[in-house]
């Protein structure tokens, strides 16, 4: 340090040195995913200065000012990861069928909206959930699914419609929801999203420009004046619609909830036809709570864990414990279906990704408790130079700590593998 390597520094001063050091930025906070674009034989120096991120290893080069100190004169591209694309294009590499090709009026993939047959299997197999789509991107939650089956879908531009209706703000509870448990309109009737109050009331005679206005100032949560309430009962806008308007505070684009719908409509096919390659994804991809110990180990065991979690409100589970119980449902409903997983194999897992061998799903190094990612990354590297001669011998090529190699022992993924090489060589 500044003082000389040899320097002692009573502890008092230490303190006072160490709470100089608090509140100092550690990293510089980059956007993950925005690129800047220039106009046609411009240079970045013109508009703001660059530099390198805080972790100097990288030669990204970083606008120095935020996007929005910039943002008059130029154009940012947000290239963020989505899971959705992500997980599709791995249900791609998995089963060779490209997305583009599933039929977007598949009825099989219709009726996971309506039951369970199309999995084979039964809302008693997976807890009492009355529809096939757990797991399912934008449906698969308990409130989504309770929102599905009140509103009772036959269509996928039923589905679209409920999408805008789970995205925006006051739209749903205390709006179309009572509308549609009283018989006063219907699924297809309500307003679901922005598009839907602009066509209406072009429909219904007003001026374009004006059912243009009163959309946008309905969707931004801004109600509508007594001229726009006047305007739409001249032209017979019921009543139920114009109070409506009035509660909305915020809604979804059409087009927003139909590039939503038709992603999940993608990985629900594949999760009919390709069962296997679909829970293989989900755990790589979409799992934030897979616990090795309690899901993989067999139907059984998971039955136990999972008649625990029940006995409980779910209101009252954290959101970890929330997220493996989430887990834990997808696999009892993989289990129901005939889906299995089988023992981690040090020498084929990977660190992130699930994988399928002989139809069973081999869990990734990242789920295994006091393992995780990047031990798994390391544990991968060292175990394609060669086998491991004993559990020493893991640690040191594998860059890992004792604690790793217990919770591996422990999960029976280092069977007959002994704890040093002097034993192993004595054992021969």
């Amino acid at each position: 340090g500044i003082f000389g390597d040899d320097a002692i520094k009573r502890r008092c001063e230490i303190e006072r040195m160490a709470q100089g050091c608090i509140g100092v930025k550690r990293t510089s906070g980059q956007h993950p995913g925005g690129i800047i674009v220039l106009p046609f034989g411009e240079d970045i120096n013109t508009f703001t200065p660059i530099q390198h991120p805080a972790n100097k290893e990288v030669d990204i080069i970083t606008t120095h000012f935020d996007y929005h100190s910039i943002d008059h004169n130029l154009l940012k591209l947000d290239i963020l990861g989505h899971k959705n694309p992500t997980m599709i294009r791995m249900l791609q590499d998995l089963t060779g069928v490209d997305p583009l090709t599933i039929p977007l009026d598949s009825p099989e993939v219709m009726s996971l909206f309506m039951n369970t047959k199309a999995l084979g299997i039964t809302p008693e197999d997976i807890g009492g959930t009355p529809l096939g789509i757990l797991g399912i991107p934008e449906f698969g939650t308990t409130f989504a699914i309770k929102m599905v089956v009140e509103a009772a879908p036959k269509r996928i531009s039923d589905l679209i419609r409920i999408s805008g209706l789970s995205h925006g703000t006051d739209v749903w509870v205390g709006n179309a929801r009572d509308l549609i448990q009283e018989g006063i309109a219907d699924i297809s009737t309500v307003i679901c999203t922005r598009d839907d109050i602009m066509t209406y009331l072009i429909v219904k005679g007003l001026d374009d420009r004006l059912s243009f206005d009163i959309m946008e100032k309905v969707r931004k949560g801004k109600g509508l004046t007594p001229e726009y309430e006047e305007q739409m009962r001249a032209h017979d806008v019921p009543e139920w619609y114009i109070e409506s308007c009035k509660k909305i505070k915020y809604m979804f684009p059409k087009a927003h909830a139909a590039a939503y719908v038709t992603m999940a409509w993608r990985i629900a096919f594949f999760k009919i036809f390709y069962p296997a390659e679909y829970y293989c994804a989900y755990y790589s991809i979409r799992a934030k709570g897979f616990n090795y110990e309690k899901i993989a180990m067999g139907k059984e065991k998971l039955k136990l864990y999972l008649d625990e979690y029940r006995k409980r409100d779910i209101n009252d589970l954290d959101d970890t414990e929330k997220n493996e119980y989430s887990d834990m449902c997808i696999a009892e409903e993989m289990y129901a279906r005939g889906v299995e997983f089988m023992p981690l194999d040090v020498y084929k897992a990977k660190s992130r990704r699930f994988q399928i061998f002989d139809g069973k799903i081999m869990p990734s190094f990242k789920v295994i408790d006091k393992v995780g990612e990047k031990a798994g990354e390391n544990i991968a590297i060292a175990a394609a130079n060669g086998a491991f001669l004993s559990q020493e011998d893991l640690m040191r090529r594998g860059k890992i700590g004792q604690v790793a190699v217990d919770k591996l022992t422990e999960i029976g993924a280092l069977k007959g593998l002994a704890q040093s090489n002097q034993m192993s060589l004595f054992d021969q």
